[in-house]
């Protein structure tokens, strides 16, 4: 059997509180129960186990460090005694039976503190909470904007019921209280964590809270200035396009942007307009331009030439 305080990996200054966190971390993780049917994982517990009883005990920790006594507690014969391999020091792995391991961990776990919360050693059955689990959800721009509650499909057959809040970001994490693995000896359940990825949206852009789209309109618009309905988030609104406005001009909305959950404040939506032509022939406008000179000429590809 290894040294015990390898097999725990603590130092041998270690302290009781030490030795007690050790043995819990490694007892969670190997416990038979996590691990139905590997025997290695059984193994490495028993040796955990073992380990922790011995050093638990301070007066078999003295002798073991004095070299009194060998990891399994067996008596160290003098320098010039030698035993047989069956001999009734030979060492053993662990516990000699499923019931001594079973009369340990009463022992160990008596006060329920097993849990991964600290304490020390007791006695009575190991409780310990489950383990957490991560899932992805792919969820449409709108619905992270406006806040939605999707059904998510797990892999075992379940469902998970995901409140999406107002405002989610890509990359944000959810956490479900209690939806993760289910804990042990009566432990509670671990936590779901859910990993939002926002698809694109055909015209919207976040940047921040701020909502960005490009809106196209007509020369008569643009040239004239008009009333337009232009999308948001929550629907349409109407917006006001000043008179002779170009390809670029930018028109703000207050608040018409995404949720900051933090300080409960929308952020704004940036309306760029975009100038569009007509799509057939219009020949009084071709017919005007003929003949249009204009009052205040200039050349738009001037600084690109220079």
């Amino acid at each position: 059997m290894k040294d015990p305080y390898e097999t725990l990996g603590v130092a041998r200054t270690a302290t009781d509180e030490e030795i007690a966190a050790a043995f819990k971390k490694l007892a969670r993780r190997y416990h038979p129960d996590l691990h139905p049917g590997d025997k290695e994982a059984e193994a490495t517990f028993k040796e955990v186990a073992a380990a922790a009883e011995l050093l638990r005990d301070k007066e078999k920790r003295r002798r073991f460090d004095a070299g009194e006594i060998d990891a399994t507690g067996a008596e160290r014969p003098p320098p010039f005694y030698r035993e047989a391999p069956d001999g009734p020091h030979a060492a053993q792995d662990g516990f000699a039976s499923n019931e001594e391991l079973a009369d340990f961990l009463a022992r160990a776990f008596a006060d329920g503190r097993a849990s991964g919360r600290g304490g020390g050693f007791g006695g009575g059955e190991f409780r310990a909470r489950g383990q957490d689990v991560t899932y992805e959800l792919r969820l449409a721009f709108l619905d992270a904007a406006r806040g939605a509650v999707r059904t998510l499909d797990l892999p075992e057959g379940k469902t998970l019921q995901v409140t999406i809040p107002p405002g989610s970001a890509d990359g944000q994490m959810l956490r479900l209280r209690g939806q993760g693995m289910p804990g042990y000896g009566g432990g509670p359940a671990g936590d779901a964590y859910i990993e939002l990825h926002i698809e694109h949206h055909p015209f919207f852009r976040r940047k921040d809270n701020d909502i960005h789209v490009e809106v196209p309109v007509t020369l008569k618009e643009a040239v004239l200035g008009a009333r337009i309905e232009v999308p948001t988030i929550d629907g349409a609104v109407s917006l006001t396009v000043p008179r002779g406005s170009n390809t670029g001009t930018t028109l703000r909305l207050r608040e018409r942007g995404a949720l900051d959950r933090k300080s409960g404040q929308r952020g704004h939506q940036f309306v760029t307009l975009k100038l569009v032509l007509p799509k057939g022939e219009e020949k009084a406008l071709a017919a005007f331009l003929d003949t249009w000179q204009p009052e205040h000429p200039d050349n738009p590809r001037e600084e690109m030439l220079r």
